[in-house]
């Protein structure tokens, strides 16, 4: 009925309790028959030991190769189609999963646990990011995201799959799915959850990993919807222009209004390369059919 996916990677003081804690909220909410997979993704610790004695099923990595690689492991892997994929660090209410499951069963494609709580806020810098990503994945879904990529979510093995040659393969995994199944009008749903403190280290390089974030969303946006970020890039052109050329009428600096005028033009010129980015989408899709 239902496969748990946990990505794992030097978790050993934490992966014992998660697959307890699964197998007895599984159990308590009558959802079963269940299973469990856990990605040993290139540990050097006794995570994946740990995992297979306390009952999971375990997917070995030779060495790391990044989270969303193996939750793909572990998704194809999947015996059921409903799969519901969840951290080894404690961090994701084990207890919110009958939670999930319920909204799912009444007709939506994916249902995300949606982080609150002190432990979610984090650092600032962190936090202007997490800004950032989601403006940039609302400005192209054109709809209210909550949080981009909770790492507790729901959703079907057979529809996933179709999605995964697009689908990042580092930490980045959850939010190029959620801009995936946004873009092509699935049904998203939202459930608050509290989001408690990490059990040993993160393994989430800040710059690195946002950076890549950054990539795969830009990626995802010039394939689903080019012509969102083309008009974004435009608009920044024009307030630019605006501002420039402002400045050159009451300063009396000639630059400024060049400036200006210069970035009209270039809005105009980015706002067509949109447009032609679209048309060449569409007609990629339409062969493609």
């Amino acid at each position: 009925m239902i496969t748990i996916v946990i990505p794992a990677l030097n978790e050993s003081r934490s992966i014992e309790k998660t697959i307890c804690d699964i197998k007895n909220t599984l159990q308590l909410a009558k959802l079963i028959p269940y299973e469990i997979i856990v990605v040993d993704d290139g540990s050097i610790d006794e995570t994946g030991n740990l995992a297979k004695e306390f009952g999971a099923t375990v997917i070995r990595h030779p060495h790391n190769i990044g989270y969303g690689a193996a939750l793909k492991s572990g998704i194809k892997a999947a015996n059921y189609d409903m799969v519901v994929i969840t951290d080894s660090d404690g961090t994701y209410p084990i207890l919110s999963i009958p939670i999930l499951v319920e909204r799912y069963n009444k007709g939506f494609d994916m249902v995300v646990g949606q982080r609150t709580g002190k432990h979610y806020r984090s650092s600032i810098l962190k936090w202007i990011m997490r800004i950032l990503f989601k403006f940039l994945v609302e400005w192209t879904a054109g709809r209210k995201i909550p949080d981009i990529n909770s790492g507790l979510r729901i959703f079907s093995k057979k529809t996933i799959l179709t999605y995964f040659p697009h689908l990042c393969d580092t930490f980045s995994f959850t939010t190029s799915a959620t801009l995936a199944y946004m873009m092509t009008t699935r049904f998203v749903e939202y459930v608050p959850i509290n989001y408690n403190e990490r059990i040993g280290r993160s393994h989430v390089h800040l710059w690195r990993d946002s950076l890549r974030t950054l990539q795969f969303i830009i990626q995802a946006i010039t394939y689903y919807n080019p012509l969102k970020i083309f008009l974004l890039m435009s608009i920044i052109c024009i307030i630019f222009a605006i501002v420039s050329i402002m400045i050159g009428i009451f300063f009396h600096i000639a630059t400024g209004f060049s400036m200006g005028v210069a970035a009209i033009f270039g809005s105009i010129i980015i706002f067509s390369l949109g447009l032609l980015a679209d048309l060449l989408r569409k007609i990629m899709l339409t062969n493609k059919n």
